[in-house]
């Protein structure tokens, strides 16, 4: 079965690629972590840009920096 996953860490033993369980292994590693998965942020990361910290706050973070830059 096909799934769709934004990941370019192919590499990743839990990306789709490497199994057929979906995103369901990275979902559920990342959040035992309390992480965000990786791919959930090039929604909020410009062209280049690279995630060093998964937290769930890095990522609220990056989500007020983009929605403040949007305003100004």
């Amino acid at each position: 079965m096909d799934h769709f996953c934004p990941c370019r860490n192919t590499a990743c033993r839990c990306h789709p690629a490497n199994h057929d369980q979906g995103c369901s292994l990275c979902i559920e590693k990342e959040l035992r972590k309390h992480e965000i998965p990786s791919c959930f942020f090039d929604l909020v990361i410009g062209p280049g840009e690279t995630v060093e910290d998964c937290s769930m706050e890095a990522f609220a973070r990056r989500v007020l920096e983009r929605e403040t830059a949007k305003d100004n």
